[in-house]
């Protein structure tokens, strides 16, 4: 049972893959994973916000809206206002942080409960983003109300975050895998990593030492409506259209990702490592069910299962 607690996840990936790869001819192929990779990449991005948030005891429900959001201001920015890249990728993230900070004002400033706080915030982004499109997609030569069509497009320098390659791998893969990298470093090896553990771990203890962990807590909410954002920026790139709520499906799968990461290792923490792994379990999981030709709508009971698992083993963690 230690044994499986640790290293179930690693093992999990490994039986399905060996499954899907012995029932289906084409998945494992190098096009297959190269598939699966780009669409974890996204996953792991909001996964990774989550993973800040529930490391100082927090939770962050707004990341699927505020990747709609993100999605939509890229698509925005460049099909209506023909700006370049800079600003394309700028503004999104500037949302995400603010968004970050109104879930931050409503938790630390005026006390609300951190679920019912960023569901009430996932709801508010959720209508901005539909009330600025009025319900439409953004896409190159969309018709305007005022008639003729959007000046610009997606030009190919952004589209490449989402579809090109670099040495034959996808670049969405190269960035996920270096903020992964990153974000385990700066959380294991870092001063300031250290205190966010610890502001999660023992509040009061925190703050009698010295912690300032109201600030730290506000800095997770900020990190993680930033990767959300950048999440809803490789969608967005990916897809090549600001497709209204395209990140709400993202939500249950990048909170599950992060529950599983609290037995990856024996860990019994949130952590960057665990919830990549996570993320991958889920997307090969996935992308076999796709190929099996199960309905979209069969694939959420095999969501809310995973979810519940994953509450289960970060239950057992705790205790």
């Amino acid at each position: 049972m230690k044994f499986l607690y640790k290293y179930g996840t690693i093992v999990a990936i490994v039986v399905v893959i060996a499954f899907f790869s012995a029932t289906l001819d084409s998945f494992f192929t190098y096009a297959n994973f190269s598939d699966i990779l780009r669409s974890i990449s996204i996953v792991t991005l909001v996964a990774i916000g989550i993973t800040f948030s529930l490391i100082v005891d927090g939770f962050d429900l707004s990341v699927g809206s505020t990747a709609s959001l993100a999605t939509i201001a890229s698509a925005s920015a460049l099909v209506l206002h023909r700006q370049e890249l800079f600003v394309a990728l700028i503004i999104p993230l500037l949302l995400g942080v603010l968004v970050g900070l109104c879930n931050a004002f409503l938790t630390i400033q005026l006390r609300l409960p951190d679920l019912l706080a960023t569901l009430a915030v996932m709801y508010i982004v959720n209508g901005v983003q539909l009330t600025y499109t009025k319900g439409f997609s953004i896409y190159n030569d969309m018709p305007l109300p005022e008639g003729g069509v959007a000046p610009g497009k997606f030009i190919p320098s952004f589209l490449f975050i989402g579809q090109g390659e670099l040495f034959g791998i996808p670049f969405s893969v190269l960035l996920m895998l270096i903020i992964v990298v990153c974000a385990h470093l700066f959380l294991t090896y870092t001063k300031a990593g250290r205190m966010f553990y610890m502001t999660g771990e023992n509040r009061e203890a925190a703050r009698l030492t010295g912690i300032p962990v109201n600030r730290y807590r506000a800095y997770a909410y900020m990190i993680s409506g930033a990767f959300a954002a950048l999440g809803g920026i490789v969608l967005a790139s990916r897809i090549g259209t600001g497709q209204v709520s395209a990140g709400a499906p993202l939500l249950m799968d990048a909170v599950a990702a992060a529950f599983i990461g609290f037995s990856v290792f024996g860990a019994g923490k949130p952590n960057v490592i665990g919830t990549l792994l996570g993320s991958i379990f889920i997307g090969v999981l996935l992308n076999g069910l796709t190929m099996m030709n199960v309905p979209y709508y069969a694939q959420d009971i095999v969501k809310g299962a995973i979810l519940i698992f994953a509450l289960a083993l970060s239950h057992i963690a705790k205790k």
